[in-house]
């Protein structure tokens, strides 16, 4: 065997050994074994410890992650099959909310005796589609908007406007989540009160968990902007958080037509 054996002669990256997919894959089974036990009024730790190690696994995954891409492991061939992993990812999310749309289309379209054969059911204020609901439609355009933005600063080299986009799409993402925020807490029906609010808030809280997710991958995207770690040629980690924004937006879209607007008619 030559002295070059062992030295690197091919595109691809193999990555080293990494704990954090096993790890990440226990938090997250922890965190909801114990969420549904506190929706069954027991106790809050499980579901707070799995909380803890998901933000924990997070963080040194990306940590691995980037420290990869600076040290340019990233090749052209390397961030095709990166682009194929984040289009899969999506396609599953994309399962998870026609689950949701699913279970609210069967009650809507076919409500039963148990709710009178009306919907929304009687006794049910929904929320008016064209007041709070509007205006956050409004705003997650308006961070769509933004991230594309940021998109061609990037690729045309101009640092200052590709920070300034992303500091204003986060922004909008966080104003976006304070209003569903106080929606929820003026909303006239809790999550327990029948078929409509169970499916209103499992589509609708289970976006903005996802806007939570969007706005802080979007918000590491900023510190790496900040740090210079985006180049034109080499910024697959900011493209995989724009795609998933604008997924996120598309999604609202959904919700914004169907579950507030054709659903609370």
């Amino acid at each position: 065997m030559s002295d070059t054996s062992h030295s690197k002669g091919h595109e691809f990256h193999m990555v080293e050994p990494s704990p954090w997919p096993v790890l990440g894959a226990l938090a997250a089974g922890t965190m909801l074994g114990g969420s549904i036990l506190y929706l069954r009024d027991q106790q809050v730790w499980m579901m707070a410890i799995g909380f803890a190690l998901t933000i924990i696994t997070m963080y040194f995954w990306w940590r691995d992650v980037i420290r990869e891409a600076r040290e340019k492991y990233h090749t052209p061939i390397v961030t095709r099959g990166l682009r194929f992993g984040m289009v899969l990812f999506i396609s599953s999310e994309v399962m998870f909310f026609a689950a949701f749309f699913w279970a609210f289309f069967n009650a809507s379209i076919m409500p039963t005796e148990a709710i009178d054969f009306t919907w929304p059911p009687p006794g049910v204020v929904a929320m008016h589609a064209w007041e709070l609901p509007f205006l956050n439609t409004l705003i997650l355009l308006t961070s769509g908007a933004t991230v594309t933005w940021a998109h061609h600063a990037l690729k045309n080299g101009n640092q200052k406007q590709l920070i300034w986009g992303l500091a204003v799409t986060v922004g909008l993402g966080v104003i976006f989540l304070c209003v569903q925020g106080y929606e929820y807490a003026s909303a006239a029906f809790g999550f327990r009160d029948g078929i409509y609010s169970t499916t209103f808030y499992m589509a609708t809280g289970f976006h903005g968990f996802h806007v939570t997710i969007g706005a802080i991958f979007l918000g590491v995207c900023l510190w790496r902007a900040m740090k210079g770690h985006f180049k034109p040629e080499q910024h697959i980690g900011f493209e995989a958080a724009a795609w998933y924004w604008h997924f996120v937006d598309v999604v609202w879209l959904f919700l914004f037509i169907w579950v507030y607007w054709w659903g609370g008619a």
